[in-house]
Protein backbone atom coordinates (compact mmCIF):
# COMPACT_ATOMS: atom_id res chain seq x y z
CA UNK A 1 0.00 0.00 0.00
CA UNK A 2 0.87 3.91 -0.74
CA UNK A 3 1.52 5.78 1.81
CA UNK A 4 0.42 9.62 2.24
CA UNK A 5 3.69 10.73 2.66
CA UNK A 6 4.86 9.12 -0.30
CA UNK A 7 1.96 10.40 -2.26
CA UNK A 8 2.62 13.96 -0.97
CA UNK A 9 5.86 14.09 -1.50
CA UNK A 10 5.57 12.96 -5.60
CA UNK A 11 2.26 15.56 -5.86
CA UNK A 12 4.36 18.29 -4.06
CA UNK A 13 7.29 17.87 -6.52
CA UNK A 14 4.65 17.61 -9.67
CA UNK A 15 2.45 20.64 -8.74
CA UNK A 16 5.24 23.27 -10.44
CA UNK A 17 4.90 24.60 -13.48
CA UNK A 18 8.11 23.13 -14.70
CA UNK A 19 8.79 19.72 -15.09
CA UNK A 20 10.98 18.06 -12.39
CA UNK A 21 12.92 16.10 -15.41
CA UNK A 22 12.33 18.17 -17.85
CA UNK A 23 10.45 17.29 -21.04
CA UNK A 24 12.91 14.76 -23.49
CA UNK A 25 13.13 11.04 -23.12
CA UNK A 26 15.30 9.71 -20.78
CA UNK A 27 18.52 8.36 -23.09
CA UNK A 28 18.65 4.85 -22.26
CA UNK A 29 15.42 4.55 -23.00
CA UNK A 30 15.42 6.46 -26.75
CA UNK A 31 18.44 4.37 -27.51
CA UNK A 32 16.51 1.15 -27.13
CA UNK A 33 13.49 2.09 -28.67
CA UNK A 34 15.01 3.56 -31.78
CA UNK A 35 16.14 -0.54 -32.15
CA UNK A 36 12.50 -1.69 -32.08
CA UNK A 37 9.40 -1.68 -34.34
CA UNK A 38 6.65 0.02 -32.48
CA UNK A 39 3.94 -1.99 -30.67
CA UNK A 40 2.40 -1.63 -26.88
CA UNK A 41 4.37 -0.43 -23.77
CA UNK A 42 3.94 0.50 -20.18
CA UNK A 43 5.85 3.48 -18.29
CA UNK A 44 5.44 2.86 -14.72
CA UNK A 45 5.40 5.30 -12.47
CA UNK A 46 5.72 7.41 -15.51
CA UNK A 47 5.18 10.85 -13.46
CA UNK A 48 5.32 13.95 -15.60
CA UNK A 49 5.06 12.07 -18.98
CA UNK A 50 8.27 12.58 -21.06
CA UNK A 51 9.09 9.21 -21.92
CA UNK A 52 5.41 8.31 -22.41
CA UNK A 53 4.77 11.15 -24.71
CA UNK A 54 8.32 10.31 -26.48
CA UNK A 55 7.08 6.88 -27.01
CA UNK A 56 3.72 8.00 -28.35
CA UNK A 57 5.39 10.28 -31.18
CA UNK A 58 8.16 7.86 -32.29
CA UNK A 59 4.52 5.51 -33.03
CA UNK A 60 4.04 3.25 -29.49
CA UNK A 61 0.79 2.34 -28.22
CA UNK A 62 1.16 4.14 -24.74
CA UNK A 63 0.02 3.51 -21.79
CA UNK A 64 1.17 4.77 -18.10
CA UNK A 65 0.59 4.89 -14.50
CA UNK A 66 1.57 6.96 -11.49
CA UNK A 67 0.05 7.27 -8.12
CA UNK A 68 0.22 11.42 -8.75
CA UNK A 69 -3.09 13.38 -9.97
CA UNK A 70 -0.82 16.13 -10.48
CA UNK A 71 1.85 14.23 -12.72
CA UNK A 72 -1.11 12.66 -14.63
CA UNK A 73 -2.05 16.26 -15.38
CA UNK A 74 1.27 17.17 -16.36
CA UNK A 75 2.02 14.33 -18.89
CA UNK A 76 -1.90 15.09 -20.43
CA UNK A 77 -0.55 18.69 -20.45
CA UNK A 78 2.71 17.56 -22.47
CA UNK A 79 0.87 14.83 -24.96
CA UNK A 80 -1.52 17.46 -25.97
CA UNK A 81 1.40 19.88 -27.15
CA UNK A 82 3.07 17.11 -28.41
CA UNK A 83 -0.29 16.17 -30.53
CA UNK A 84 -0.31 12.66 -28.99
CA UNK A 85 -2.47 10.42 -26.78
CA UNK A 86 -1.54 8.27 -24.24
CA UNK A 87 -3.64 5.94 -21.82
CA UNK A 88 -2.49 7.16 -18.30
CA UNK A 89 -4.09 5.53 -15.27
CA UNK A 90 -3.75 7.00 -11.74
CA UNK A 91 -3.43 4.50 -8.11
CA UNK A 92 -1.48 1.52 -7.09
CA UNK A 93 -0.60 -1.07 -9.52
CA UNK A 94 -2.87 -4.33 -8.42
CA UNK A 95 -6.09 -1.58 -8.97
CA UNK A 96 -5.65 -0.82 -12.34
CA UNK A 97 -6.86 -1.82 -15.82
CA UNK A 98 -3.73 -4.26 -17.55
CA UNK A 99 -4.10 -7.54 -18.29
CA UNK A 100 -2.00 -10.40 -18.26
CA UNK A 101 0.38 -10.19 -21.61
CA UNK A 102 -0.77 -6.70 -22.56
CA UNK A 103 2.57 -5.23 -23.62
CA UNK A 104 5.29 -5.63 -26.04
CA UNK A 105 7.64 -3.43 -23.73
CA UNK A 106 7.71 -2.77 -20.17
CA UNK A 107 10.10 0.78 -19.70
CA UNK A 108 10.84 0.89 -16.19
CA UNK A 109 12.74 4.19 -15.87
CA UNK A 110 13.89 5.57 -12.64
CA UNK A 111 10.77 3.52 -11.07
CA UNK A 112 11.81 3.62 -7.67
CA UNK A 113 9.38 1.92 -5.86
CA UNK A 114 9.75 2.11 -1.94
CA UNK A 115 11.94 -0.76 -0.50
CA UNK A 116 9.18 -3.21 0.38
CA UNK A 117 7.33 -3.08 -2.48
CA UNK A 118 9.93 -3.04 -5.54
CA UNK A 119 10.05 -7.16 -5.83
CA UNK A 120 6.74 -7.27 -6.10
CA UNK A 121 5.93 -4.11 -8.26
CA UNK A 122 8.30 -5.78 -11.05
CA UNK A 123 6.90 -9.12 -10.07
CA UNK A 124 3.20 -8.12 -11.34
CA UNK A 125 4.27 -5.90 -13.71
CA UNK A 126 6.42 -9.39 -15.26
CA UNK A 127 2.61 -10.79 -15.86
CA UNK A 128 1.66 -8.02 -18.38
CA UNK A 129 4.67 -8.82 -20.54
CA UNK A 130 4.11 -11.18 -23.21
CA UNK A 131 6.46 -13.85 -24.21
CA UNK A 132 9.34 -12.89 -25.69
CA UNK A 133 8.70 -8.88 -24.95
CA UNK A 134 11.25 -6.49 -23.47
CA UNK A 135 12.31 -4.87 -19.86
CA UNK A 136 13.98 -1.72 -20.17
CA UNK A 137 15.20 -0.67 -17.36
CA UNK A 138 17.61 2.55 -15.63
CA UNK A 139 17.53 3.34 -12.08
CA UNK A 140 20.06 4.26 -9.41
CA UNK A 141 22.61 1.84 -8.13
CA UNK A 142 23.12 1.13 -4.50
CA UNK A 143 26.76 2.81 -5.06
CA UNK A 144 24.84 6.13 -6.26
CA UNK A 145 24.58 7.05 -2.25
CA UNK A 146 28.14 8.28 -2.62
CA UNK A 147 27.29 10.18 -5.48
CA UNK A 148 24.53 12.40 -3.77
CA UNK A 149 26.79 12.47 -0.70
CA UNK A 150 28.80 14.89 -3.27
CA UNK A 151 26.40 16.14 -4.83
CA UNK A 152 22.68 16.43 -4.04
CA UNK A 153 21.39 17.51 -7.15
CA UNK A 154 22.52 14.45 -9.12
CA UNK A 155 18.69 13.23 -6.99
CA UNK A 156 17.45 9.73 -6.34
CA UNK A 157 16.23 7.87 -3.04
CA UNK A 158 18.65 8.21 -0.44
CA UNK A 159 17.80 5.00 1.65
CA UNK A 160 19.79 2.18 -0.03
CA UNK A 161 16.64 -0.55 -0.17
CA UNK A 162 14.78 1.79 -2.66
CA UNK A 163 18.01 1.51 -4.95
CA UNK A 164 19.36 -1.30 -7.38
CA UNK A 165 21.83 -4.24 -7.69
CA UNK A 166 22.66 -6.57 -10.57
CA UNK A 167 21.65 -9.28 -8.41
CA UNK A 168 18.17 -7.57 -6.90
CA UNK A 169 17.62 -7.35 -10.94
CA UNK A 170 18.74 -11.39 -11.54
CA UNK A 171 16.46 -12.01 -8.98
CA UNK A 172 13.61 -9.57 -10.08
CA UNK A 173 13.10 -11.36 -13.44
CA UNK A 174 14.68 -14.68 -13.98
CA UNK A 175 12.95 -16.18 -16.75
CA UNK A 176 14.93 -13.42 -19.14
CA UNK A 177 17.63 -13.66 -22.13
CA UNK A 178 19.96 -10.40 -20.66
CA UNK A 179 20.38 -8.55 -23.37
CA UNK A 180 22.30 -6.12 -21.72
CA UNK A 181 22.82 -5.76 -17.89
CA UNK A 182 25.11 -3.43 -16.40
CA UNK A 183 26.50 -0.93 -13.46
CA UNK A 184 27.46 2.33 -15.01
CA UNK A 185 28.10 5.54 -13.77
CA UNK A 186 27.03 8.09 -16.33
CA UNK A 187 25.77 12.25 -16.48
CA UNK A 188 22.68 13.37 -16.20
CA UNK A 189 20.91 16.68 -17.53
CA UNK A 190 16.86 15.83 -16.81
CA UNK A 191 15.16 18.95 -16.01
CA UNK A 192 15.54 20.19 -12.20
CA UNK A 193 16.37 16.91 -10.25
CA UNK A 194 18.96 14.40 -11.93
CA UNK A 195 21.63 16.78 -12.51
CA UNK A 196 25.11 15.56 -12.49
CA UNK A 197 27.28 12.12 -12.02
CA UNK A 198 25.42 9.03 -10.82
CA UNK A 199 25.31 5.63 -10.84
CA UNK A 200 22.76 3.71 -12.09
CA UNK A 201 21.67 0.21 -13.27
CA UNK A 202 20.52 -0.68 -16.80
CA UNK A 203 19.11 -3.52 -18.11
CA UNK A 204 17.15 -4.67 -21.32
CA UNK A 205 15.76 -8.65 -21.15
CA UNK A 206 13.61 -10.49 -23.63
CA UNK A 207 11.06 -12.71 -21.67
CA UNK A 208 11.23 -16.41 -22.10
Amino acid sequence: MTNDKWLDRWNDRYSSEEFAYGTEPNNYLKEQLEKLQPGSILFPAEGEGRNAVFAAKSGWKTSAFDISEEGKNKALQLAKSNGVKIDYQVGELETLDFHTEQFDVIALIYAHFPADMKSFMHKVLDQYLRKGGLIIFEAFSKNHLDYVMKNEKVGGPKDIGSLFSIDEIKADFPDYEVIELEEKEIELNEGVFHNGTGSVIRFTGRKL
